[in-house]
């Protein structure tokens, strides 16, 4: 039987979803961020199949959401997107750290996903963490500094007065140049790394997942190692084909 349970992470609320007759055993582990304005519950369905598969997989709250939602106004949160990725990052650590302090983790198989600002989170990570083995982005973006530029300008488009100085935004965007997957193309080190998009995307730009696979792709000795799967049509909703084939291609990654 599968079971749902909530737990904390070094003070992340989080579910963890596994098979309850091995809820104590090591098992290989996926990470899984939810995306803006949603919550570690609505990415139950693919963490059930992958429980089904083996895996003992992680649901975490970003901050400002679900368990952690400060109710702030929306404008507000909006501007701490970036803030949010960032403490992701961190707490992606924090919670491998406790993982491995409780022994979970089976023969260091630890894999990271995630759905829109979860799939930018997840690139982000695969600049700083080599443990991870393998990634799956779901309509994300692996180019933040030119996805901060296009958040900018349809706030700009918007009408709403920035509360950033042209300063600031110079230093936002040297400051993503250090996570952003498309300038370190190196540290993929060949790491399976699976990609779906809607090519009808209206919030994150199919192109920047696509042209960066279209690139990547020349840095694997394996090219079966990254997969890009686009659905035609599609907005920014994950559809269950999509999430079928993540899980499907997890298992034979990882």
């Amino acid at each position: 039987m599968i079971g749902i349970y909530r737990n904390t992470y070094k003070n992340i609320p989080a579910l963890t979803v596994v098979d309850s007759t091995k809820q104590d055993e090591p098992l290989p582990v996926f990470i899984y961020f939810h995306g803006f304005t949603s919550a570690k519950e609505h990415n139950l369905p693919q963490a059930y199949l992958l429980a089904q598969k083996g895996y003992r997989v992680i649901l975490p709250d970003s901050a400002h959401h679900g368990e952690r939602d400060d109710e702030l106004p929306k404008q507000e949160l909006n501007f701490k997107f970036w803030d949010i990725v960032y403490q992701n990052l961190k707490e992606l650590q924090d919670i491998k750290d406790e993982l491995d302090r409780q022994d979970l983790i089976k023969d260091r198989r630890i894999g990271v996903g995630g759905t829109s600002m979860g799939g930018i989170t997840t690139s982000a990570a695969l600049t700083m963490y080599p443990w991870i083995q393998a990634s799956a982005v779901m309509m994300g973006s692996p180019k933040p500094v030119e996805f901060a530029k296009k958040l900018i300008q349809d706030i700009e488009n918007s009408g709403i007065s920035l509360p950033l100085k042209e300063a600031d935004l110079d230093e936002l965007y040297r400051s993503l140049e250090g996570i952003d997957l498309s300038k370190q193309m190196d540290k993929l080190y060949g790491r399976p790394l699976f990609f779906w998009h809607g090519d009808a995307d209206p919030v994150v730009p199919f192109e920047h997942s696509y042209d960066f696979y279209n690139e990547a792709i020349d840095q694997y000795k394996n090219p079966e190692n990254i997969r890009f799967l686009r659905e035609v049509g599609r907005d920014h909703k994950v559809s269950r084909f999509a999430v079928l084939e993540m899980v499907n291609w997890l298992e034979l990654v990882l």
